[in-house]
């Protein structure tokens, strides 16, 4: 949509949309026994925590919690608060407790299967280990929830992936109809 005059002479401006609902809440969690229990720093919240502000979201503080059962936990508190986006790092390998796709999959009402299909093909265009990120992306009610690994470049190639969708997912998850 362009600039334009209406009958009156007036100019009339099209819409300007941005990527992320401005005012919509979104939350972190890292999935990271090791920075849990402060053996290394977390270097993936941040830079989720800096997208999401950039796309117009208020983040919320990033939750570090150890791999498990944990992550469930914390993706429900975050559902508590009513986000917009939840965005997970980590556990989504084959170790033993990689489980955050276990503990994401019954939260969510819908899947969006395309949305991970995606983020591994991106990922897999750089590394041949993305395939084995066994993450999930769907709907909980009004939030959508998405699993990124727990690489720093891996979160990049997803956030990547998000960064042309996210608003729209959003406003069709929020109850809108835009194509």
């Amino acid at each position: 949509m362009g600039n334009g005059t209406n009958a009156g002479g007036e100019t009339k401006t099209a819409p300007v949309h941005q990527h992320g609902p401005a005012g919509g809440k979104a939350g972190v969690v890292i999935a990271s026994t090791r920075a849990a229990a402060g053996v290394y720093k977390d270097e993936t919240g941040p830079v989720i925590s800096d997208w999401l502000t950039e796309h117009g979201f208020e983040t919320l503080p990033a939750v570090v919690v150890p791999d498990g059962d944990a992550v469930g936990a914390a993706i429900r508190a975050l559902l508590m608060l009513d986000p917009a986006v939840i965005i997970t790092s980590g556990g989504t390998g084959l170790s033993a407790d990689d489980r955050t796709p276990e503990v994401t999959l019954p939260l969510l009402d819908r899947e969006v299967p395309g949305i991970m299909e995606a983020i591994r093909r991106a990922g897999a265009a750089k590394t041949p280990l993305a395939a084995i990120s066994r993450g999930y992306a769907g709907a909980a009610g009004t939030t959508f929830i998405v699993n990124l690994p727990g690489s720093p470049h891996g979160v990049m190639d997803g956030l990547t992936v998000l960064d042309p969708v996210i608003g729209h997912v959003c406003e069709q998850l929020a109850g809108g109809h835009g194509h």
